[in-house]
């Protein structure tokens, strides 16, 4: 049952990933025109993530930050007020539409539209050194969304991501596509009242010790 569901993901992701990538290209143009008259660098933003199986895959958004940004201040968190995201960048984080470009990861099959948010490759020190509850994540291909997400997404600390993500893993097994679709609709509920889209401080310090002490 669990390859069943699998595949069906898999037919649902492909369909709709191109399905999308098609829809979004007017507005892409225009995120385009947007991001050149706001910053100077590129349009897209590429980043090494850990995917199914902690198997790196580059990730791919709409730059929202300054050139750079990854060796400023708070690093890869994303903190309230965040003096590195541009006027434009703050609109497309706001109203995610800075994650669009995942349709492609979507395709090639890095990723899913719902799953475990991929980790950067670093974030989590040493990889040999998990623990079982953190390495199960992994046994899931890496999503757009998933139950962490819209749970709390940013405001959560890993430990209660990673509890979630699991929880997401036993309802794929147990309910398949269904708990996506789920899934994929209270994510748009969230995009539009713009809910956790930013890390709390306190858990960026904690999270921050926790990844460079190991």
């Amino acid at each position: 049952m669990h390859t069943f569901n699998l595949f069906v993901k898999r037919i649902f992701d492909l369909c709709f990933g191109v399905f999308g990538l098609i829809v979004i290209l007017p507005l892409s143009v225009l995120v385009v025109i947007g991001i050149k008259w706001d910053s100077k660098g590129p349009l897209f933003f590429s980043q090494a993530r850990l995917g199914l199986n902690k198997r790196p895959f580059n990730i791919y958004k709409f730059r929202s930050m300054v050139v750079g940004a990854e060796r400023m201040e708070a690093g890869i968190f994303n903190v309230k007020n965040d003096s590195r995201i541009t006027k434009f960048g703050n609109f497309l984080r706001n109203s995610s539409i800075d994650e669009l470009p995942q349709l492609i990861n979507i395709i090639k099959g890095d990723m899913s539209f719902v799953g475990p948010r991929p980790p950067v490759t670093y974030e989590l020190g040493d990889l040999d050194k998990l623990s079982p509850k953190f390495e199960s994540r992994f046994d899931m291909k890496p999503g757009v969304t998933g139950l962490a997400q819209v749970s709390g997404r940013n405001e959560l600390s890993w430990n209660e991501k990673v509890d979630y993500d699991n929880q997401y893993i036993e309802l794929f097994n147990k309910w398949g596509i269904l708990i996506d679709i789920k899934l994929i609709i209270l994510t748009i509920l969230k995009v539009v009242k713009n809910e956790g889209s930013h890390e709390i401080a306190e858990n960026v310090e904690r999270d921050r010790k926790r990844i460079y002490k190991e």
